[in-house]
């Protein structure tokens, strides 16, 4: 038997958002365990070059519903990348997900060959569908799922690997 569109998407994406909210719980549990400001940790970075955690947050969520919208050929909705707090990224991350489980799998099947044009600050990015979700999306949102629990991870938050990865 051979994996979806959709169940490469989906799913795959609802699960990261899901526990990339755990361990946004846990750091503001942190947070307000040690007395520390919470914008402490949501400005922290791992290294001067690389965004905060709440920007990790929004590129997460930005691709995680940029990907079913371009795979479902839809328009994507824009976000205001606001945020200033862990309650308003947990609601960002929430909106996301029920975002991506209003999709119904005849939406995002079949678009292994739709084309998908990214326009970045620089240049132009084309895909394939497939291409697009297994070399592009899954990589990046993993990549900011990633820095932010290691961002929180280095503050001192207990996290563990089983937060990262969640339940089966």
């Amino acid at each position: 038997m051979s994996i979806t569109m959709y169940q490469a998407c989906v799913p795959v994406l609802v699960r990261a958002l899901t526990n990339l909210s755990g361990v946004l719980t846990k750091g503001a549990a942190h947070a307000a365990e040690k007395n520390i400001a919470p914008e402490v940790l949501l400005h922290t970075r791992i290294t001067p070059d690389m965004f905060p955690l709440i920007r990790q947050v929004q590129i997460a969520t930005d691709m995680a519903k940029g990907a079913a919208f371009r795979l479902a050929g839809k328009d994507v909705p824009k976000m205001e990348d606001n945020e200033t707090t862990f309650e308003e990224l947990q609601k960002r991350i929430a909106y996301v997900i029920d975002l991506l489980k209003g999709f119904k799998p005849e939406e995002i099947d079949g678009s292994e060959e739709r084309e998908i044009v990214l326009q970045t600050r620089t240049n132009e990015l084309r895909f394939r569908g497939q291409d697009y979700l297994l070399g592009f999306v899954l990589p990046n949102i993993y990549f900011h799922c990633t820095t932010a629990y290691a961002i929180l991870r280095g503050a001192g938050v207990a996290l563990g690997k089983m937060d990262f990865i969640g339940k089966p």
